[in-house]
């Protein structure tokens, strides 16, 4: 038997959350010994990977999710989008801090300004993207942002969704130039390097399959190497799960109060994707719209630049796809592992609940190709099916909370679950994910080390210039904060 090794922080998964926390406490406290424990290969193999991901910086500048109608009429509520948008300006901040700092490599390695869009269809969407603007065009972090109805404007915005569209047709779009396109990848790929270089131990093909909490309260973890099978015993002050999909099932593993009654429910997603160099050149934007009835907010519908190793494709969609796994390498058993007296009402619940998205899924599924690409005719009208190919991207895993009136419901974003004494937490959810990665992670760390979170608020605000403060409610501050960052990572604004 292998002699269990000591450590203060054990982080499980090499995804683009733990490489920030990592990062993190590494700068605030060095003297730190950390261990990363990755089941895979290599970091940023699952949602962290730039291809199971859009790559979109959300900011909601442009997905409407953040920002539903009013039942009303009325302007739309504004204060969740703002709220997103300024939360990835923190993750602007501490990337700029780290290029700065030599952690970051060249922007131009994870980073690049790309519009931002909202394009509709329809007199009533077309109404709400109004109101949206007006309810928007105002607020600091959204200044610049620009509103249309005419084809011709939108098409010098995203001429391949105008191009072959009938005349006739409402439409509208925004249009704003703060957008980015960001490559989690590169970023995962470089701070755990800069980590390795900073006496972090970072261990993959090692699988995580058990936490046991011991009597002084420190966990024992039991890994497992996936390629000769031997075992790594590590005890830990700390533990963080960033597992993604299976960061439920370790936290169950756990035996952590705070875990009980969530439950996961796994979606996968395939993109159209092309590298046709003339169709690429001629759509430099991120354009959301409206997802269809019954749809969760993840699906809606968005034509994409992305750039990946320096080289610009286009991507549409995503399409649903429906498989027991929480994570794209996962386990067919995952859902059905997942299951406790204390979530399967929660589960029923939802089941029941949300009929809709339920048959969203099955006419997902039976979509081929050819009635995928019908999809993108709708939003792309000059699409040519031989210049696209389908792809897979990733594999999330969305929420399932247990709630007193409903028994239990979907959750669409992120939840940080920690336990009473903050010695284990961990994360679940999906978007806004990595664009918030800063955000959640300073949560973690008020959460679990909340002694030395107070004497660390100096050095965090060196960091991170609006730690503590709202960038929205001071436009003078938003200005030079855009600026700064704009400045530092090469963006436009």
């Amino acid at each position: 038997m292998s002699k269990t090794q000591t450590t203060d922080v054990v982080l499980i998964g090499a995804g683009v959350m733990s490489a920030t926390l990592g990062t993190f406490l590494k700068l605030l406290k060095p003297e730190l010994s950390i261990r990363v424990l990755e089941r895979l290969g290599g970091p940023a193999e699952e949602s962290s990977n730039p291809w199971n991901n859009a790559g979109t910086g959300h900011a909601a500048l442009c997905e409407l999710n953040y920002m539903p109608d009013s039942k009303d009429g009325s302007l739309p509520d504004p204060s969740k989008a703002i709220s997103i948008n300024e939360q990835f300006q923190l993750s602007r901040q501490f990337w700029s801090y780290l290029v700065d700092e030599k952690v970051l490599q060249n922007p131009d390695t994870f980073i690049h300004s790309t519009p931002h869009m909202t394009f509709v269809r329809g007199d009533k969407d077309v109404d709400y993207l109004s109101r949206r603007y007006e309810a928007l065009k105002n607020q600091p972090l959204f200044a610049g942002m620009k509103f249309s109805t005419d084809p011709e404007t939108i098409a010098k915005w995203a001429p391949l969704i105008v191009e072959g569209r009938d005349s006739n047709e409402p439409i509208a779009a925004t249009f704003i130039d703060s957008g980015t396109d960001v490559d989690f990848g590169a970023i995962t790929t470089q701070l755990f390097d800069h980590l390795a270089k900073n006496q972090v131990d970072v261990t993959y093909s090692a699988e995580v399959k058990s936490l046991y909490r011991n009597d002084d309260q420190t966990w024992q973890i039991t890994a497992i190497d996936t390629q000769t099978g031997q075992s790594t015993y590590l005890n830990a002050k700390f533990v963080f799960v960033g597992a993604g999909g299976w960061a439920l099932k370790l936290l169950q593993k756990s035996g952590i109060a705070e875990a009980k009654g969530y439950g996961t429910f796994p979606v996968g997603g395939q993109w159209l994707r092309t590298d046709n160099q003339e169709i690429v050149a001629k759509h430099q934007a991120k354009v959301y719209s409206q997802a269809s009835v019954g749809a969760p907010p993840m699906s809606v519908p968005h034509l994409d630049t992305r750039v990946v190793n320096g080289k610009a494709s286009l991507l549409f969609g995503p399409y649903a796809t429906a498989n027991p796994k929480f994570l794209k390498n996962g386990s067919i058993f995952d859902l059905p592992a997942s299951l406790r007296p204390s979530n399967l009402i929660p589960y029923i619940s939802v089941g029941l609940a949300n009929t809709s998205l339920v048959g969203y899924l099955v006419g997902e599924l039976l979509k081929n190709k050819s009635r995928k690409f019908a999809s993108l005719l709708e939003f792309m009208p000059s699409a040519k099916a031989s210049d696209w190919r389908l792809e897979n991207a990733g594999q999330r895993a969305q929420v399932i909370k247990r709630d007193k009136a409903k028994g239990g419901v979907l959750q669409f974003g992120t939840e940080v679950i920690t336990s009473a004494d903050g010695s284990i937490s961990g994360l679940l959810g999906a978007s806004p994910g990595a664009s918030t990665a800063v955000h959640v992670m300073l949560q973690v760390i008020e959460r679990c080390f909340p002694t030395e979170f107070t004497t660390w608020q100096s050095k965090l605000k060196k960091m991170i210039p609006s730690f503590g403060e709202s960038l929205n409610s001071d436009a003078n501050a938003a200005k030079k904060s855009l600026a700064a960052t704009a400045k530092t990572l090469g963006l436009n604004a």
